[in-house]
């Protein structure tokens, strides 16, 4: 992929896709999120291949390998191979389990047209219902 041999760490996690916007890896830096040995990584931390990186992003603690080194950002299919996901079983399955039910809207048969305002309230309560009843049993 390229003769770099180091990199910013704010500028990698942006280039693999791990965040949405370089200023969003800047500031988890700055926040502390990022982590290599158990020590905060600053955004201007030069990363090299074979480092291992500790992110805590939306809640969940994420695992990489540094495989490959980028400083321009890349289709999700070439960023794919430029690191190793390490991150516990146990915390793929907090994502899966978050995940699940959150893929997308209703679905309405086709010449139905949108939902009426009516109808939308009706969703959004049994919505509600539904969902505060799940996160009532625990």
């Amino acid at each position: 992929m390229g003769d770099l041999k180091k990199v910013r760490v704010d500028k990698w996690l942006w280039s693999v896709r791990i965040f949405k916007s370089r200023t969003m890896a800047t500031d988890a830096c700055k926040a502390g999120k990022i982590k290599l040995n158990g020590l905060s990584l600053k955004p201007s931390y030069l990363i090299t291949l074979g480092e291992t990186i500790e992110i805590k992003k939306n809640g969940f603690n994420l695992i990489f390998k540094v495989q490959h080194l980028l400083e321009k950002r890349v289709s999700a299919l070439l960023a794919a191979p430029c690191f190793e996901d390490l991150t516990p079983q146990d915390e793929l399955n907090k994502y899966k389990d978050w995940f699940v039910g959150k893929s997308g809207a209703e679905y309405r048969d086709r010449g139905e047209g949108r939902p009426t305002k009516k109808d939308r309230r009706e969703i959004d309560d049994f919505k509600e219902m539904y969902f505060d009843d799940e996160f009532d049993e625990d």
